[in-house]
C-alpha cells in the first residue's frame, strides 16, 4: 500500500484546496456559505501578508485532504499556539490514517514552535470528528462559547 505523505501546500494546490473547501461545507450541510475563489485563496495562504498556512495530505501522487492553521496567542500561557481552521480528507480515504497523519504533523509543528495549545473546533453534531478527536486524546473544552462577527454585523460594529 501507497504510503500518506504531508506536504506544505503551494499556490499551485489553489484549486485543489477550493475543492476541498467546497467538499468539507457540502458535508457541513453550508456550501452556499463558501465565498471564496481561487484568486483568494492564493492571496489568503500564500502571498507575502499569509498568516495562515496549509498542508497537503497525499497518498502516493494523489491529494486527499488538507488542513489549515495558523499560530495564535494565549496570553495565560505567555505562549503561541496553533489553531487548526479546518481539516478534510475526501470520504473514500477515510479510515486510512490520513486524518491522524494530518493531526500529528500539525501537533509536531506545534512542539517545534513551542506552541502551549493546539485547538480547533468542530460542530457538535459531527460525531465521526468527535469521537476520532477523543480517540487520539482531545478534550472538549466546554465551558468556552464560540463568539462570532462576520458580514453585514461585523461591518455596522466597525463602522459605529
Amino acid at each position: 500500500m501507497e504510503s500518506i505523505e504531508i506536504r506544505d501546500a503551494t499556490i499551485e494546490d489553489a484549486s485543489t484546496i477550493l475543492r476541498f473547501i467546497t467538499e468539507l461545507a457540502r458535508y457541513e450541510k453550508a456550501e452556499h456559505e463558501v465565498k471564496t475563489s481561487i484568486e483568494a485563496i492564493e492571496q489568503s495562504l500564500f502571498s507575502e501578508e499569509a498568516n495562515a498556512r496549509a498542508i497537503m495530505c497525499l497518498l502516493g501522487n494523489e491529494p486527499v485532504g488538507f488542513a489549515v492553521y495558523f499560530f495564535n496567542y494565549s496570553t495565560w500561557l505567555g505562549k503561541n499556539g496553533l489553531y487548526l481552521e479546518d481539516l478534510y480528507v475526501s470520504p473514500e480515504y477515510r479510515n486510512i490514517g490520513a486524518g491522524k497523519a494530518i493531526l500529528k504533523y500539525l501537533a509536531e509543528l506545534a512542539v517545534s514552535k513551542k506552541c502551549g495549545r493546539f485547538e480547533w473546533s468542530v460542530l457538535d453534531w459531527n460525531e465521526p470528528a468527535i469521537n476520532f478527536y477523543q480517540s487520539i486524546g482531545a478534550k472538549p473544552q466546554e465551558e468556552w462559547i464560540t463568539y462570532r462577527m462576520d458580514g453585514d454585523a461585523l461591518a455596522a460594529f466597525a463602522n459605529q
